[in-house]
């Protein structure tokens, strides 16, 4: 599965301005409000179930990078955003470290396989060193997009 497959164009932040873990996941979601992808009157139960998800153990997997997710009745395929924090948002992760780098992924219910795919693609492509220091080095939705579709044609060493 690519990135190309689920990350919403409209929907990357290349400048997140939340600075705790709460911000960040209300802010992506409402990116992906603004572009459409999912409606606005399913925001607060999509952001509280990216919230519950976090109570079972922090997304944030370490090296400045967290991926919240959940699975939601109200959208009806995988659809994910991408934020860039320049100062770092305090996510509980694994490291003790602030993350700059987050992946919001949103999934039907019905769609395990789906969600469990998009989840392997992220953290493969997070573990390459290049590539998260250009996704920190973006000023652009464009840079980020164009990162996300250079990583889908394995332009990185992941």
């Amino acid at each position: 599965m690519d990135f190309a497959d689920f990350i919403i164009k409209k929907a990357i932040k290349p400048r997140l301005e939340a600075k705790q873990k709460e911000e960040a996941i209300r802010e992506m979601v409402h990116a992906l409000v603004d572009s459409g992808e999912i409606g606005s009157d399913q925001y607060d139960g999509i952001v509280q179930k990216v919230l519950d998800r976090e109570q079972l153990g922090s997304t944030g997997i370490g090296r400045g990078v967290a991926v919240p997710h959940t699975k939601h009745p109200s959208v009806e395929r995988l659809c994910g955003a991408v934020a860039v924090s320049e100062g770092g948002v305090e996510f509980s992760s694994l490291d003790g470290d602030p993350v700059n780098i987050l992946f919001l992924l949103v999934s039907p219910p019905d769609r395990p396989g789906d969600h469990l795919r998009a989840l392997e693609n992220v953290s493969r492509k997070l573990r390459d060193d290049q590539f998260c220091r250009l996704l920190r080095q973006s000023n652009t939705s464009d840079d980020v997009w164009q990162l996300l579709m250079d990583a889908d044609k394995d332009q990185f060493g992941s």
